[in-house]
């Protein structure tokens, strides 16, 4: 199977998307951000010129068109750029998108995806490094999709635009460099099916976005020390597979969950109280997490690093799990 980098994998779902279904349209076209590989999507600009809209930079216009555009039949992927972003469309996405078929009965479908780029990213300072997605899980009505990897961001771009319902697609700016075997055919990953990463038989870690590469580094450490941990990825958290987490769990009696959202409120929290609700009896110690401490994200690149998940401080709480009986 051939390796392509994430950035690419994007592109092709998109592209794939586009060629297969006249609805689909995009609204803001640097998916991709504003890196090197922009250049991957200039020409799906090209060839779709008619269906690709780059608005002027007013996100809660942009995320207002594209509800609307959604509940007029079309299916737009609409790109709001940094996850910051989407606080400027806020009321749009929490107050319309997201409650627009539940208040209509069913009668209204909002079949859109949003797309931003969430996460520390090197410099990005408290105004470019938000991660909204754990804040997005308190507005009932949105999917929320975050993958991890090339193979995955196809599949899920696939199924994402396919739904009938308002989803937000949350990539990690760090991730497109990353390459990974992904098939040449079309392919979908329904939402709501996690992947175990990494069997193991010691510890759970479940980690999100491009926290999943620094878990999986840290199992390769864990290892060498005689610890086996297995690495979960959700890949959406809503749907949320919760049975395989609980399977994983159960099979290991320890978790350690990793994120860049914030401690308090975070993916990190709500996946640990999931735990402790469902599956206590299976856990031989206490959850640990390991995120973003509750502090606007510095400017200064050494500070940065010292609020940033790693796969030492990820491996370091797995072993103070193993400590614990």
């Amino acid at each position: 199977m051939r390796k392509i980098s994430y950035a690419a994998a994007i592109a092709e779902a998109l592209r794939i998307s586009l060629t297969e279904d006249p609805r689909v349209s995009l609204i803001g076209s640097y998916v991709l951000g504003l890196g090197p590989k922009r250049v991957l999507m200039d020409p799906i600009r090209a060839d779709f010129a008619d269906r690709i809209y780059d608005p002027p930079i007013s996100e809660a216009a942009i995320v207002a068109i594209g509800a609307g555009a959604a509940m007029a039949g079309a299916r737009p992927f609409v790109d709001i750029g940094t996850g910051s972003f989407a606080y400027v469309g806020w009321s749009p996405l929490v107050n319309e998108a997201a409650v627009a078929c539940h208040m209509s009965n069913g009668t209204l479908r909002v079949p859109v995806v949003y797309h931003c780029l969430h996460g520390l990213r090197g410099g990005g300072a408290a105004q470019h490094s938000h991660s909204p997605q754990a804040m997005l899980w308190n507005a009932a009505g949105l999917e929320i999709v975050i993958p991890s990897s090339p193979y995955d961001v196809k599949g899920l771009i696939r199924s994402a635009i396919k739904s009938d319902n308002p989803t937000m697609f949350v990539n990690h700016a760090r991730l497109m460099d990353i390459e990974g075997d992904v098939p040449e055919e079309d392919y979908t990953i329904p939402l709501g099916r996690a992947d175990i990463k990494r069997p193991g038989r010691d510890v759970t870690v479940i980690a999100t976005s491009y926290v999943v590469h620094a878990a999986l580094a840290a199992a390769a450490t864990l290892a060498g020390e005689g610890i086996d941990v297995e690495v979960l990825d959700p890949r959406s958290l809503v749907p949320l597979d919760k049975d395989t987490i609980l399977q994983s769990v159960g099979r290991t009696g320890r978790l350690v969950v990793a994120d860049e959202t914030n401690e308090s409120c975070g993916i990190a929290s709500e996946l640990s109280a999931i735990v402790a609700e469902h599956g206590f009896k299976s856990l031989r110690a206490p959850i640990l997490r390991v995120a973003r401490p509750n502090i606007p994200t510095p400017f200064s690149q050494p500070l940065e690093q010292a609020i940033t998940p790693t796969a030492e401080k990820i491996a370091e709480a797995v072993r103070r799990s193993m400590a614990m009986s």
